[in-house]
């Protein structure tokens, strides 16, 4: 079968065509014929090396954290799903830029629904990122209804679920955060009340606060803007940091500042 990986670390420069053996899936998993692969950050930090150099069979690594297509085999133990059901996967040890790959049955889902059959194309990009959006804002961020969200990357995968989970799940006001200005128009149309570079975000957010601040920021950043980020919160509030897109160095805070 057809996939796309790399054999060593690198720019997008590494990345080739290849001709891989079809996965034969285990107990527990389906084999799925690929319609569409999600691309997320994580795939490029992958090919960078910051997961580690490529550790797959023969060297190879093939990215993709998540799929959608169509069952084209069944391993031992599987039962609800069939040969030929349309499902959308995510794939933690990655795999999906290719024809076929094997998926946990834990992790699929068929994109049959009560209104009809899912889109695959939009299906392929919600196993990971809406998972994480409702992780990092109810699980580890303990949002409660009426209160205000703070989401920086706002124009990134997980930033674009989080508008819209942050909304269903009682939030009051919803605020992003964009790196450049060219992002704003795209992130300001997700649904957040109001979207403004990271660059003096403070000022920013405590002027549309009335000096008040949010309850919740999600930071997938890093550095100084997780500095930013502590000091924008009103009482009780909490700081998920759940990344390091800027790739700065080790951050710290003071326990004074804490």
């Amino acid at each position: 079968m057809r996939a796309v990986g790399f054999r060593a670390n690198g720019g997008a420069e590494v990345l080739e065509e290849l001709d891989l053996p079809e996965p034969v899936p285990g107990a527990g998993q389906v084999a799925v014929r690929v319609a569409f692969a999600g691309v997320n950050f994580a795939e490029i930090q992958q090919r960078r090396g910051e997961l580690g150099a490529p550790d797959g069979p023969g060297g190879v690594d093939v990215p993709g954290l998540e799929v959608a297509g169509v069952v084209v085999a069944l391993g031992a133990g599987v039962s609800g799903l069939e040969v030929g059901e349309p499902i959308a996967a995510y794939l933690p040890g990655f795999g999906g830029y290719a024809e076929v790959v094997s998926a946990d049955t834990r992790f699929v889902r068929s994109l049959r629904t009560e209104a009809g059959v899912a889109d695959p194309a939009e299906a392929a990009g919600l196993p990971r990122v809406y998972p994480t959006a409702f992780g990092v804002l109810k699980d580890a961020g303990r949002l409660r209804e009426g209160e205000d969200v703070l989401i920086h990357s706002a124009a990134g995968g997980v930033g674009f679920a989080a508008a819209q989970l942050a909304r269903e799940l009682g939030a009051g006001r919803v605020y992003g955060t964009v790196g450049s200005a060219e992002k704003i128009p795209y992130a300001a149309e997700l649904g957040y009340d109001e979207v403004f570079l990271r660059d003096g975000l403070a000022e920013r957010l405590t002027e549309v606060t009335g000096g008040r601040g949010v309850d919740l920021v999600l930071d997938p950043v890093g550095g100084p803007i997780r500095d930013q980020s502590l000091a924008v919160l009103a009482p009780f509030g909490r700081v998920v940091a759940y990344g390091d897109l800027g790739r700065h160095q080790q951050w710290t805070a003071s326990v004074w500042d804490l």
